[in-house]
């Protein structure tokens, strides 16, 4: 299984992905794991990913441009699914996981601040999680 991490800390994976059960299906090839910095795709020359929401509001949503390039540069393999990890999402439950682990590739976009913009979420997200 491919999975992809589009995430603004790749480095946090490190260390999880390197013990253990994650660390082991690595090690004997059943797992492929890449972490994706959508910051990277930030055009603006501080490499800004959040904005204030439209409409006004506390916090700050990560903004579509970063993650959409980063979605087109890293395109969805063929029945994989992508996946928004969110507070708000459905729980992550044994079915769940074993219908995920029967997909040949997951892409999950990591959630920070107040959450996303919704534009990413309806026309690139398949299920929030």
């Amino acid at each position: 299984m491919q999975i992809d991490l589009f995430t603004l800390f790749p480095a946090f994976f490190e260390s999880p992905l390197s013990v253990s059960l994650p660390g082991r299906a690595i090690r004997d090839g059943v797992l492929a794991v890449r972490c994706i910095d959508f910051r990277k795709y930030a055009t603006d020359r501080h490499r800004t990913v959040d904005d204030t929401p439209y409409g006004g509001g506390p916090g700050m949503l990560l903004r579509p441009e970063p993650i959409v390039a980063a979605f087109e540069d890293n395109p969805l393999p063929t029945g994989g699914r992508r996946i928004y990890l969110t507070p708000w999402g459905r729980p992550l439950r044994q079915p769940l996981v074993e219908e995920l682990a029967a997909l040949p590739a997951l892409q999950m976009l990591c959630g920070r601040y107040e959450g996303v913009d919704e534009r990413v979420i309806d026309g690139w997200i398949d299920d929030c999680i």
